[in-house]
């Protein structure tokens, strides 16, 4: 089988899907995809509409069916599905069911080894009863933190005689990848749809699965520091705290920074009193290029920083300083564009008596803060990342930046944040 494009519109809205959809078609879209998202938020319809408004291109109904297969299928396949989506953890006589329904309704049957230990053996399992494909999936929650389908797909091909389908953060990377490694159906959800010029990022996906050559992307999927440090520059502050579900944000402490200045590095941590600047001090000499230095000082009203300290760390190429206490010299700091956070902004400076520590797990603006978590500021505040969990707040970050771009885009077409949202229709009742 010749490799084809699915593109799937993992989307909550049908209006948008059918324009991406669209869109995507435009690109080269091969097959069309109503999500299990999309289906479970505007039913059947959704189907229809995709068949209706491409008759010629193969529609895919991701059912992720678990049981009743006969009639999930029967219910896509009489709206107009080509191909139906059953999950390979379903009981045999589910899978044999659906397979059964699907030659009555003209339908195939594509089974998604999703968390699946054995793929090869429960692949040939489903092959033997008549599955018409079998789908590698590395799913979203999966991939925020590095799952990709490469290394399940190892020998599959050699597994089965049926097409192979594989979905999970491909872009135009790496679909020559997963082609190579036997797939026939390259499966593109977020590279495509949350781009701003859907057409153009399904044509790159294209060019790649029918050249053999990767076509670069945007998109961050890796995870060293300066990967790290390059995506967390690229969103903002909003958009790591939505990733988070709003956790990590400092409550009360303020930008001291001009138009346009953004801060990400690493934390080094800093405990203090009321008005005692030495352990911040100390602390610029401690510090790595790249670090952020935060401050606990007790939400003092005495300054613990000021423009000497500053440059100090402009010198040390430190990229910045949170301070749940008070600066000063914030002209001068602002003037020399480096980037400081504060809870209050003081004329009076303190003393060095040298209480406190350097490196501690401190609390900052509400926030827990330990030494290499990572931290992003900018003029709506400051958020923390655990350092543990950066890889997948960095991914999932982009994912809410991305998307969101894609909903500006909509806007500056003429719609409004109110009408692409569909928020009426989404309003609690009662």
């Amino acid at each position: 089988m010749k490799p084809v494009l699915q593109v799937a519109l993992d989307l909550v809205h049908g209006d948008r899907a059918l324009n991406i959809a669209a869109d995507a078609v435009k690109g080269g879209a091969d097959w069309i995809e109503a999500g299990t998202p999309l289906i479970k938020s505007e039913g059947m319809q959704i189907v229809r509409d995709l068949k209706k408004a491409f008759p010629k291109h193969t529609i895919v109904a991701d059912m992720k069916t678990i049981d009743v297969g006969g009639a999930e299928v029967e219910i896509a396949a009489k709206s107009g599905a080509d191909v139906v989506v059953i999950l390979g953890v379903s009981s045999d006589p589910t899978i044999s069911e659906a397979i059964l329904s699907a030659r009555q309704y003209g339908a195939k049957v594509m089974v998604d080894l999703f968390n699946i230990k054995d793929k090869a053996a429960r692949a040939r399992e489903v092959e033997k009863m008549g599955a018409d494909y079998i789908c590698v999936h590395v799913g979203v929650d999966e991939q925020m933190v590095g799952g990709t389908p490469l290394s399940e797909l190892k020998g599959l091909s050699k597994a089965v005689g049926i097409p192979i389908a594989a979905a999970g953060g491909i872009n135009s990377e790496t679909a020559p990848d997963v082609v190579r490694a036997g797939v026939s159906i390259v499966i593109v959800g977020g590279a495509i749809i949350k781009a701003k010029d859907v057409a153009g990022a399904a044509r790159k996906v294209k060019k790649a699965i029918t050249t053999g050559k990767s076509v670069a992307t945007d998109l961050f999927k890796k995870y060293s520091d300066k990967e790290l440090f390059a995506a967390f520059s690229k969103v903002s502050s909003c958009n790591v705290a939505d990733a988070q579900h709003k956790k990590g944000a400092m409550k009360g402490i303020h930008p001291r920074i001009r138009h346009g200045v953004k801060m990400v590095g690493r934390a080094l941590t800093v405990n203090t009193v009321n008005g005692d600047w030495a352990k911040p001090v100390e602390a610029i000499d401690r510090a790595r290029p790249g670090d952020v230095i935060v401050i606990d000082a007790c939400a003092g009203e005495i300054a613990v920083w000021g423009e000497l300290a500053s440059w100090s760390c402009k010198t040390k190429e430190v990229v910045g300083v949170v301070i749940d206490g008070a600066a000063r010299d914030i002209d001068s700091i602002v003037e020399m564009d480096f980037p400081c956070f504060s809870r209050h902004i003081s004329s009076n400076a303190g003393e060095p008596k040298g209480y406190g520590g350097i490196g501690h797990e401190i609390v900052c603006g509400g926030v827990t803060v330990r030494t290499g978590d990572w931290v992003i500021g900018d003029e709506s505040g400051v958020v923390v990342v655990p350092q543990e969990h950066a890889v997948e707040v960095a991914n999932r970050a982009l994912d809410v930046m991305e998307r969101e771009n894609r909903v500006r885009e909509e806007i500056r077409k003429g719609g409004t944040l109110s009408s692409v949202m569909k928020l009426e229709k989404w309003e609690k009742v009662g």
